[in-house]
């Protein structure tokens, strides 16, 4: 079955390749925040992970301690035209993917060759762009070009909803899936300076349905107008919402806890709640 193409994987690349020619200035503090809650995750895991893979853009810094320092890394699983990981068999007993899969075409494809790749029991980690990230910069850049020009470009990457990740975990074939959401606020001086960042991070439009016309200065000096006007606090700080989705489902192995079958409950759910149907 063809997959159909959203995301340009050669923009993908030059845009990390960009960022990692330039240096991220700072602006790398996202990643930062991801890897440390990271951390937090795998620390309450009580599970020994003996080889790991970690996904990560390739122009993320270094990430060292433990548990980093014994894991393969793996810069943009997007990087090849066919989304082809090279991964073999059973060989990881944990695979991690940090802000990488949001810029794949066939991301139920990836996340089965990662299911492969992993040993019975295996843990795979993932953490994606959630859905309202960048909201103000989306609606901000759509009303600045609908009032200029009476139609809107999409500039900002759709992003995946919390309800999806469950599904896609399981369309993979990983068993017992869990997914959560973390949202950062960050406040910004103007626009231009949260699109400084962006950049810096490898973060521009990578759609192929984007837009190759040349933009106007004028589109983005009304799109910051409209965002100081409505996502700006007391002091005149803009806020740019980033919101992280954390799925992690497992391998199945005979170990893990099953669901019982269906009817096999010996008391009914109105025994623990209280049966409401009965008279007082």
């Amino acid at each position: 079955m063809s997959v159909k193409t959203i995301i340009d994987l050669k923009q993908v690349l030059a845009n990390q390749r960009r960022a990692a020619r330039l240096g991220t200035g700072g602006a790398d503090f996202l990643f930062r925040a991801v890897v440390d809650d990271l951390a937090l995750r795998l620390a309450a895991v009580t599970h020994n992970f003996e080889r790991g893979v970690l996904f990560v853009p390739s122009a993320a810094p270094p990430i060292t301690g433990s548990p980093f320092d014994a894991m393969e890394r793996r810069d943009v699983p997007a990087g090849v035209e066919n989304e082809a990981l090279g991964l073999d068999p059973e060989r990881y007993d944990l695979a991690v993917s940090l802000l990488t899969l949001h810029e794949t075409n066939d991301t139920p494809g990836i996340l089965a060759q990662i299911r492969r790749a992993l040993k019975p029991d295996g843990l795979f980690l993932a953490c994606v762009p959630g859905g309202d990230t960048l909201k103000e910069l989306r609606e901000s850049l759509l009303s600045a070009e609908v009032e200029l020009t009476g139609a809107a470009n999409a500039r900002v990457l759709p992003f995946m909803d919390v309800r999806d990740a469950g599904g896609l975990l399981q369309r993979a074939g990983f068993a017992l899936p869990v997914t959560d959401t973390e949202t950062l606020t960050v406040r910004y001086d103007t626009m231009f300076h949260l699109m400084r960042d962006l950049r810096a991070m490898g973060a521009t439009n990578t759609l192929q349905s984007r837009s190759r016309r040349f933009v106007t200065p004028a589109l983005f000096h009304k799109a910051a107008e409209y965002y100081a006007l409505n996502h700006a606090d007391a002091d005149g700080r803009i806020r740019a919402t980033f919101t992280f989705v954390w799925m992690s489902g497992w391998v199945p192995h005979e170990s893990q806890q099953k669901p019982q079958r269906p009817g096999s409950a010996t008391k009914r759910l109105a025994d623990f709640l209280g049966d409401k149907s009965a008279g007082s």
